[in-house]
């Protein structure tokens, strides 16, 4: 018993001191202080591997390394005064001699670093955290170095890949939205000139006008110290590729693409250069797939290869100057130069159809970035974008279509021209305000487009089904075309638009594990009414702490994100052309489908086009395009959330819920088309005219805004650094899209009832899947490979008929049943139909089709070989990075586009082979049930499953050479 109490005397008194001792160390702990903040380059981008160092008053330093997210941390400062120096390689120091550190101190010294034109150094560091920053989201994909290998080397090309990977963006057109160093719209660089490409990054920002799901942003390369340069070859052929699928031989083409870049010092330590030169020659083509009649009127198929020839020759100096140790001005010019010959044909139309294309766009862009204090950074930038635009081809002979079977006749082009004058200027001031990060500015936006445009101005004739044609070549009593269209007036039409839209962001640090960011942007833009365009963001990113061995965790290995925003949608300017151009004073447009005099009808002329005059007689009305007196502009409710999580071994995780509705959603409509019974046929007067709501005009198409868009999509990423060998990112995409109209050009089939429209969206694929990386093999091979998969696109089926004389082929067949006639049933992989609707029976939904799915493995292999005297220091690195990691990576001896050796010359020699499996991918499917082709594909669903771009038809399977030489 007295052992027992000496035992627990004794245990009483070490519990009581390490009650005292952990009270102390808390009572330390409290009464100190942390330096934490964010280092950054004028551009936006974090710097990774920043040395950031603190020193006290008596000399004493502590340091620090920025991680991935350009984060540092110095923990346990005492309080009082400190100076902080952060340094950078290709950076100017940044020196603050009055830093305070106070107890508990949480407020963040973010930094921002200028270009001190020094050579870049890659940094390769070991590990990916997720934190609760607004731009670390782990969802978010960052690639530079290597992994911009793995992407297309061609404009183009290049364009549709970062559409791909960046996904389904939200709203009605799905495009993912290309900011290019800070710039909307403009050329795309050559891939030799990216720095660094950030996707799917801060989905709330009230900077953007758009979600941040789909959207890219590409940052070009700045000069360096020392001369540095590469210059590139890269050549295909068709004996390398595979065989269209929708030719019948292997078709010639080669593509020749050459160029380089050079960057050095102008001013040692303060101005510096960077000049890319591309040239691409492409002898492309496309693939014609239709039926036609012969000399004996019999139905035939018409299958051909044409080629069109393509050449671009583009090139941009760049030059970075630092005025002074506060600000930094960056100016780009880009010149480019375009032609493409025979353009217009494929699919459907016939050669004849073919015009010539040659395009010139020239792009100011500057830059200025100042340093105000230590704490306020304001940055200004400035664009002008010129560009224009040639077409020439045949103006004669009329247009001559036989829906989804061919369209031949002329081109109807003649001599077309678009000149276009963009303006943008931005500015934007960040600051720190204690554990307040804000960011402040707006953006103005104006245009003046000039439009020289002669379509139509020869007349088209349009027949609904070959047989029709047929019939009407043979002059049987009864058959003559569906409808005739032609236009006339003035060809050149103008326009100028502007919009403006402030914002402030204030991005707020409650807590080390709980971030609360908050914005409003207003948007404002002429040609249609925007008066109260206000949209709210708010957005929270919280990091759970986690319990490891009984403790709480402080690392923020799960990190949970919500955020709500409205989004607003810019009004096209090429709307607002066309209700310019076709007003019905402008340019006069005629519509024929029943005019008569004196027993003979104005079809019953064909092949004559007949006059002005000749339409007058006919007591023609005119069609007209304009924009509702109502019409808004559609904005989209935005709601996400997501789950991100750190794994072991350098991966991370993420899945993510976004909602999104639209409102507002344009669409076309004929308000003055026909009044109908209740089987859908107009109704007529005594004396046989169509009876409409305003007598006496003809059609009016107006451009409104009464839709409704609905999407709802989960998307998981998995981002794996497993070593500086091998990287890669996976995202897969479910999404569901519904609405009742697919943008500006969709009408419905009723045009008084708009019930029936809603349905599949065209943007409802409903399963997406990419991968891609890097991996570093033996023998210095590196391998890039990049795969897709997507299920496939919907689409509308139609009768191919015009029963309701509104002058459109939009009409959908009903779903078969008792009252469906046997000469109207048509069976299809989709369901019976009935082609000739009666009242009561169920119309089919809009897009109720569904194409093809697409598949797709990608694959570009490397082995640089070095020669020449060695260079200090890493070389090639970058490698991929998520959740937003965008460390500032560089190259030495030439290797700028990722991978090199530490020798000063480096020769690569690449390999990139696109559908590396010769997978047969088709385009959307022909909906016309009308057509031979109902069903089927006559198109190739493009390199990245958009529907085209560029040299799409040159093969099904594409091997490219490409020999790179850098210094």
């Amino acid at each position: 018993m007295h052992t027992f109490r000496r035992n627990s005397g004794s245990v009483f008194a070490r519990s009581l001191l390490l009650v005292l001792v952990g009270a102390a160390s808390l009572f330390a702990q409290q009464s100190r202080g942390t330096l934490r903040g964010q280092v950054a380059d004028a551009l936006g981008g974090v710097v990774v591997g920043a040395t950031v160092t603190a020193t006290d008053a008596n000399g004493v330093e502590r340091t620090a390394t920025t991680d991935e997210e350009g984060r540092y941390a110095i923990p346990a400062l005492a309080p009082g005064r400190y100076g902080v120096r952060v340094s950078a390689p290709s950076f100017t120091a940044y020196e603050n001699a009055e830093v305070e550190v106070t107890a508990g101190r949480t407020e963040p010294l973010n930094v921002v670093l200028i270009v001190a034109i020094e050579e870049e150094v890659v940094t390769v560091t070991a590990e990916s955290d997720v934190g609760t920053d607004p731009d670390a989201s782990a969802g978010a994909v960052v690639l530079r170095g290597t992994d911009l290998d793995a992407l297309p080397d061609d404009p183009e090309g290049l364009a549709e890949a970062l559409q791909a990977l960046a996904g389904p963006a939200a709203g009605v057109d799905g495009e993912a939205q290309i900011y290019l160093d800070g710039f909307t719209g403009g050329r795309l660089p050559p891939k030799e000139s990216i720095r660094e490409i950030r996707i799917n990054r801060n989905p709330f920002s009230a900077e953007f006008d758009r979600l941040g799901y789909g959207r890219v942003e590409i940052f070009t390369k700045p000069g360096t110290d020392k001369y540095r340069g590469q210059s590139f070859i890269n050549f295909n052929d068709e004996a390398l590729n595979s065989r269209s699928p929708f030719a019948k031989t292997r078709a010639p083409y080669q593509s020749r693409r050459f160029g380089g870049n050079l960057s050095g010092p102008l001013v040692r330590k303060k101005a510096s250069f960077f000049f890319d030169f591309e040239r691409n020659e492409t002898d492309d083509n496309q693939d014609i797939n239709a039926v036609v009649l012969d000399a004996s009127l019999a139905s035939v198929p018409f299958n051909a290869t044409v080629l069109t020839p393509a050449r671009r020759t583009t090139f941009s100096p760049r030059l970075d100057y630092q005025l002074n140790a506060s600000h930094t001005l960056v100016a780009r010019y880009t010149y480019e130069r375009s032609r493409r010959e025979n353009g217009g044909v494929g699919g459907f139309n016939l050669p004849a159809r073919a015009f010539d294309t040659r395009s010139t766009q020239q792009t100011v862009q500057l830059t200025e970035t100042a340093i105000i204090n230590k704490k306020i950074v304001n940055e200004t930038r400035f664009q002008y974008e010129r560009n224009q635009r040639r077409q020439e081809g045949d103006a004669l002979a009329p247009t001559l279509r036989v829906n989804d079977a061919f369209t031949g006749g002329g081109a109807q082009v003649g001599l077309a021209f678009n000149d276009t004058d963009r303006y943008e200027l931005q500015n934007y001031t960040s600051w720190a305000q204690g554990a307040h990060t804000l960011k402040a500015g707006a953006r103005l936006r104006h245009l003046r487009l000039r439009d020289v445009s002669q379509q139509n101005f020869a007349g088209t004739f349009t027949f609904t089904t070959l047989e029709q044609y047929r019939q009407t070549l043979l002059d049987l009593p009864g058959a003559r075309p569906t409808q005739f269209s032609i236009a006339a007036g003035e060809p050149e039409a103008r326009i100028t638009q502007t919009d403006f839209s402030p914002f402030i962001q204030d991005d707020w640090r409650l807590r080390p594990d709980f971030t609360l960011s908050a914005g409003l942007r207003y948007d404002w833009q002429t040609n249609i009414e925007s008066g109260l365009n206000f949209a709210p963001r708010l957005a929270f990113a919280w990091a759970p702490r986690t319990n490891q061995g009984g403790r709480q965790s402080q690392q923020q290995a799960t990190v949970i994100r919500g955020g709500f925003g409205v989004f607003y949608d810019r009004f096209n300017e090429s709307l607002s052309l066309q209700s310019r151009r076709f007003d019905g004073a402008t340019q006069r447009q005629f519509v024929v489908t029943n005019a008569t005099t004196n027993g003979q009808g104005l079809l019953d002329l064909f092949p004559v086009v007949p006059s002005l005059s000749t339409l007058q007689a006919f007591a023609t009305s005119q069609t007209v395009r304009r924009l509702a007196s109502d019409l808004q502009t559609p904005y989209t409710l935005q709601t996400a959330l997501s789950v991100e999580r750190q794994l072991p071994y350098r991966t991370s995780v993420s899945v993510n819920f976004i909602a999104a509705r639209t409102l507002h959603v344009l669409r076309s409509r004929n308000v003055n088309a026909p009044l109908t019974d209740a089987s859908g046929l107009p109704l007529r007067d005594a004396q046989n005219n169509l009876i409409r709501p305003t007598p006496g005009r003809g059609n009016i198409f107006q451009y409104e805004s009464s839709g409704v868009f609905e999407q709802q999509q989960l998307i998981v990423s998995f981002n794996n650094r497993f070593s500086q060998l091998f990287s890669f990112s996976t995202n897969y995409t479910w999404n569901r899209a519904r609405g009742d109209t697919d943008g500006a050009f969709s009408f419905p089939v009723r045009q008084y009832d708009l019930a029936g429209e809603y349905g599949r969206a065209a943007q409802d694929v409903r399963h997406r899947f990419t991968l891609f990386g890097t991996v570093n093999a033996p023998w210095g091979i590196r391998l890039n490979p990049i795969l897709l998969a997507n299920a496939g696109r919907p689409f509308n089926i139609t009768t191919g008929r015009d029963v309701n004389a509104d002058t459109l082929f939009n009409e959908r067949p009903a779903f078969a049943d008792a009252q469906t006639l046997e000469s109207d049933l048509r069976r299809t992989p989709f369901g019976d139909f009935d082609l000739n609707p009666k009242p009561g029976q169920t119309i089919i939904p809009r897009n109720y089709g569904e194409g093809p799915p697409f598949f797709v493995v990608n694959l570009r292999a490397s082995k640089t070989f070095g020669f020449g005297h060695a260079v200090e220091g890493r070389t090639g690195g970058g490698g991929f990075s998520g959740g937003g990691r965008a460390g500032r990576g560089g190259e030495r001896g030439g290797a700028q586009s990722g991978g090199g050796t530490e020798r000063r010359y480096n020769l690569t020699f690449s390999i990139n082979v696109r559908n590396l499996l010769n997978n047969t991918n088709e385009g959307v499917s022909v909906g016309n049930l009308r057509s031979p082709f109902f069903g089927q594909s006559v198109t190739t669903a493009g390199g990245f499953g958009r529907g085209g771009g560029g040299d799409a038809s040159a093969g099904n399977r594409r091997v490219e050479m490409q020999l790179r030489f850098g210094f």
